[in-house]
């Protein structure tokens, strides 16, 4: 009987100190804007399943590249193209290129702005106002935005209007403040219960703008990544794809 307690108590000691060795492990994501808020649920779903601490940095896909090629020490980078990664693949930054999920755009309106869909690509949008994008140079749904402005031959219109965001989250507030009655957005972000916009949405037909497929990869320099690969592993789960999906991207990763 002794001899029974004693190797529960070994037993118990091992998996405690197994425990707490498991818990101390962190890895930090760099994630595009547009993916932040779906990033939050898979992060805090990942960390009470493995006991990995996910630690999240968010900004414009270029502002997040930039920073991981002068070495910021980041585990993994979910970008919000392909471009940025293979960049960072072609410089030896970064390695395991993947398509994690393809983007949507929408265009949302201000419940007091006027607004007709265009119904032919000869047919200019019609906006009234001041029109927030996203900066083309540094995020890809603003590249998107103008890309489809351009297919409706109203760029030039809505340039002499537009207010230029460092990143979708700066696009966003320039809606939510009411600083803009248009805004170019990812669908995510008018996705889920932080989503403080009011007003109609109107989904950018695809054939206007190039498919944003965004795509993830490692940070070659992570001292981490046994762990990022977990991470990656998770993402492959059916629950995390139903909850991408929720936010209103196509899901491309199998």
């Amino acid at each position: 009987m002794k001899l029974r307690v004693h190797i529960i108590l070994v037993l118990a000691l091992l998996s405690a100190v197994s425990a707490s060795v498991f818990a101390q492990g962190t890895i930090t994501i760099a994630v595009a804007n547009n993916f932040y808020r779906p990033m939050i649920e898979l992060a805090e779903r990942f960390e009470q399943q493995s006991g990995i601490t996910v630690n999240i940095s968010t900004g414009s896909s270029g502002q997040l590249a930039t920073q991981i090629l002068h070495g910021a020490p980041f585990d993994l980078f979910f970008s919000a193209d392909q471009k940025r990664p293979s960049l960072l693949v072609q410089e030896g930054k970064a390695h395991g290129q993947v398509t994690y999920a393809q983007g949507v755009l929408v265009l949302w309106i201000h419940s007091g702005a006027k607004w007709e869909a265009p119904p032919t690509q000869e047919t200019p949008l019609t906006l009234n106002g001041k029109v927030a994008i996203a900066d083309p140079k540094l995020a890809p749904y603003g590249e998107a935005a103008v890309e489809s402005l351009n297919f409706y031959n109203s760029y030039q219109d809505v340039h002499s209007k537009a207010l230029y965001g460092k990143g979708i989250n700066a696009t966003y507030q320039y809606a939510a403040t009411g600083n803009a009655q248009y805004a170019f957005l990812a669908s995510s972000q008018l996705k889920g219960e932080g989503n403080q916009l009011d007003g109609s949405v109107w989904l950018v037909p695809q054939e206007s703008y190039s498919e944003i497929k965004q795509d993830v990869v490692y940070v070659s320099a992570s001292p981490n990544l046994a762990l990022a690969e977990q991470f990656i592993l998770y993402l492959h789960h059916e629950q995390s794809r139903s909850l991408i999906e929720r936010y209103g991207y196509n899901v491309t990763m199998e």
